[in-house]
C-alpha cells in the first residue's frame, strides 16, 4: 500500500475577501476531487485572503499508478491562471514506513 500526498501554497491574484478567496479555492477543490478521485482540502492560510494551501492525499498499491495521478494534480494546479503555485511539498509513504 502507498500513500502519496501534496500540499500546494498558492498566492490567490486579485482577492479582496475570504468570500472571493472561496470562490477560487473551491473550484479548484472540486477539479481535483472530480477528476483523479482524490482526497482534497484547504488545510492551511483559512484566514488570510490571499493565500491558501490546498492539501490532497491518495492511496493506491502502485506507486507508479500514485506518482502519475499527483504529477497530473500538481500539473492542473500550475496551470490555473488565477492562482501563482509558491510551492509543492510530495510526500509518499509505505505500509512499511
Amino acid at each position: 500500500m502507498y500513500v502519496g500526498t501534496l500540499s500546494f501554497d498558492l498566492l490567490l491574484g486579485d482577492v479582496r475577501s475570504l468570500k472571493e478567496k472561496r470562490s477560487v479555492v473551491r473550484p479548484i477543490v472540486a477539479e481535483l476531487q472530480r477528476k483523479f478521485a482524490v482526497s482534497v482540502a484547504e488545510v492551511g492560510n483559512q484566514n488570510l485572503h490571499r493565500r491558501a494551501e490546498i492539501g490532497v492525499a491518495m492511496v493506491c498499491g502502485d506507486a507508479g499508478h500514485l506518482t502519475g495521478v499527483l504529477d497530473r494534480c500538481e500539473r492542473l494546479v500550475a496551470a490555473r491562471p488565477e492562482v501563482e503555485l509558491l510551492s509543492v511539498r510530495r510526500r509518499m509513504h509505505t505500509d512499511e514506513d
